[in-house]
């Protein structure tokens, strides 16, 4: 197991996980290729099976976060994403969370239906998440009095009105769509992740680690690609383990690694 941590392994990710023990994996960050894109550089992936070891990996109270689309075929979109959520919970997980990532300039497209601006971000966990760290936003209206009451009557007294005044918290959780921009300095600013055709921010990795783990806790994409998650874990101080099948994403993320990035 210590020769498969803090790297990004060339191989198929059904080899690198048998390799690895029952309940050793705090938090996966993955975007699998999907629908007419399984076929990835001639490599097709097995969904069922790569399920099955992402449960007997992860600890109990560990988190998956599948990031993920559907594709749309003779004009109807597949619902892909639906059948492996529910296939998720079939064996074992929990669905904890059905966010949603949001493109805020994604690129238009010509078709008879609305654009499409947003992928799914199923949220997996092995029981109840161990740890849960939400991302806070600013309160509108921070510190303003909100007037409010009720009557009180009794046989001998008049109905009366009591005001209740209280000040709003300054921060909240932040709500389950997230928004990014996309695109050259927005989704990342390393120009050789673009090599890949299908990088996710590196702030949407950067929240969702923030959310569902600590520092030294153990992180695993085995869909690396361009190696987003596995370069945002060594930022913020966590452990990982990069699975990608492609020698040209390998070498990609490797080199992301290799800069030492910083926040």
């Amino acid at each position: 197991m210590k020769d498969l941590i803090n790297k990004v392994h060339c191989a198929d990710c059904l080899d690198i996980m048998k390799d690895i023990p029952d309940n050793s994996i705090d938090l996966t960050i993955t975007s699998p290729p999907y629908d007419n894109l399984r076929d990835y550089k001639g490599y097709i992936f097995d969904f069922k099976s790569i399920a099955k070891e992402l449960f007997r990996i992860t600890k109990q109270g560990g988190v998956v976060v599948w990031v993920v689309g559907d594709a749309t075929i003779k004009g109807s979109e597949t619902g892909t994403s639906f059948k492996q959520a529910l296939y998720f919970k079939e064996i074992g997980f929990n669905l904890h969370d059905t966010m949603i990532y949001q493109k805020s300039n994604p690129i238009p497209l010509t078709h008879n239906r609305y654009e499409q601006c947003f992928e799914y971000m199923f949220v997996f966990s092995k029981g109840k998440p161990k740890t849960f760290k939400p991302i806070k936003i600013a309160v509108k209206y921070s510190g303003i009095s909100h007037g409010g009451g009720f009557r009180n009557k009794s046989k001998d007294e008049m109905p009366t009105i009591r005001q209740n005044k209280r000040t709003s918290n300054t921060e909240k959780n932040k709500y389950n769509i997230w928004t990014y921009n996309i695109g050259n300095n927005q989704t990342t600013k390393d120009k050789i992740a673009f090599g890949h055709p299908a990088i996710f921010p590196e702030k949407l990795a950067k929240d969702h680690i923030i959310s569902w783990s600590n520092e030294g806790d153990l992180v695993l994409d085995p869909f690396n690609g361009s190696g987003t998650t596995t370069k945002m874990a060594q930022v913020l101080g966590r452990n990982f383990i990069g699975i990608e099948i492609s020698k040209e994403y390998c070498s990609i993320a490797r080199e992301r690694l290799r800069q030492r990035p910083l926040l």
